[in-house]
């Protein structure tokens, strides 16, 4: 993005759209417009992993260096290679990175874990657990004071040539639980993450457990019932509302609010083109399409943004940082598209029309994260 496509708007002009648009009442609108707490931006480290681009993933420190280029206020660091696994992460590298963040003005809000809750082996359970403590202790030692968990997690599979794929390891993860029954799962999952929630009040964090499949089949509704089922303050949710694909934008403003103050993270993914009309969002119309849509979701800090080509190079995803900052800056409406529910669990078997679509015209995948200042 060239610097004079970068309009600006006010704090209170983003109020009053928000106003506007009727969502969020006066007392609201009047702590958003205080500059304590106002808007803030931040990049998801995954950005530059390099797996979802052609090219090396940056290092932490560039990652760093990356969201002050541009103007992001925090970032969060992924809890895997090649930024965040814990083992190359001792206390002293943890501050070193800490201060570094904070000289530059930039907060370390979150870690996001990629955890595997719900395996019917005991070892592959009890090993998930010290995964997710060490990353406990990480987080502490960043000065961050939230961790994204998952309930089941199939994982990622890198491919020699460079890339990753979903379907390899989605196929392994039904294999090994075709036997058994959603309810056996669940209470494997429900054991694990109430020990995890203990671990993390000794810490001094909250776990924000995301609504993100396989074990979650039924969206923000089962991460309800987990975190009930838990019964932990340390326990809360993180929101993507990308994942609820039966949804439309009213359903998911009531799931919101169904969620309420339980809600300490919001993730966002997406993907776009920029053409001769402008910036295309394809497929989160419905938590970013509208004016000032952040503040209709009554969330006072807009952290961690992920923007991840498929296909294109790293500086692909240096200009997608900078259309997202635009964008979460403005709040401005955007042209969109729906995916169709086919194409949507295509996507998740790592086989989409739109993953073919990207290696011949690219576009860009984004991810961020909403929490209260």
């Amino acid at each position: 993005m060239h610097s004079d496509d970068r309009s600006q708007v006010s704090r209170r002009g983003l109020v009053r759209t928000a106003l506007a648009a009727g969502a969020i009442g006066a007392a609201d609108l009047l702590g958003a417009s205080a500059p304590a707490a106002g808007v803030k931006i931040g990049l998801y480290s995954i950005t530059y992993g390099g797996v979802w681009y052609r090219g090396d993933a940056l290092t932490v420190e560039q990652v760093i260096g990356r969201a002050r280029k541009f103007g992001y206020q925090g970032v969060e660091i992924d809890g895997k290679r090649p930024h965040g696994n814990p083992l190359d992460m001792p206390k002293a590298r943890c501050q070193q990175l800490r201060k570094m963040a904070q000289d530059q003005g930039i907060e370390i809000y979150a870690v996001a874990g990629n955890n595997d809750f719900s395996s019917p082996i005991p070892e592959h359970r009890e090993s998930q657990l010290v995964y997710a403590r060490e990353l406990m202790r990480m987080t502490a030692d960043l000065g961050a004071k939230v961790m994204r968990v998952f309930l089941g997690r199939p994982g990622v599979t890198l491919r020699p040539e460079g890339g990753g794929r979903y379907d390899i390891a989605l196929g392994l993860w039904k294999a090994e639980h075709q036997d058994f029954p959603p309810e056996q799962t669940w209470a494997w999952c429900r054991q694990s993450l109430a020990e995890a929630a203990r671990l993390a009040g000794d810490f001094g964090i909250i776990l924000a457990l995301q609504n993100h499949p396989p074990v979650i089949d039924k969206g923000y509704v089962d991460s309800l019932r987990m975190v009930k089922d838990v019964g932990s303050p340390h326990l809360k949710i993180c929101f993507d509302a990308r994942l609820e694909h039966g949804l439309d934008e009213p359903a998911v403003r009531r799931a919101v609010n169904e969620v309420g103050a339980l809600q300490t993270l919001w993730h966002y993914g997406g993907e776009y083109d920029r053409g001769p009309g402008g910036i295309e969002v394809k497929g989160d119309e419905k938590c970013l399409g509208g004016d000032a849509r952040v503040a209709r979701h009554r969330l006072p800090g807009v952290r961690g943004l992920r923007v991840v080509p498929s296909a294109a190079g790293r500086e692909r995803a240096d200009g997608g940082s900078r259309v997202c900052r635009q964008e979460r800056r403005t709040g401005r409406r955007v042209h969109a598209r729906h995916h169709g529910p086919g194409e949507e669990a295509a996507r998740v078997a790592g086989l989409s029309q739109a993953a073919s679509r990207r290696r011949t015209n690219p576009a860009a995948r984004r991810r961020s994260s909403i929490r209260p200042v």
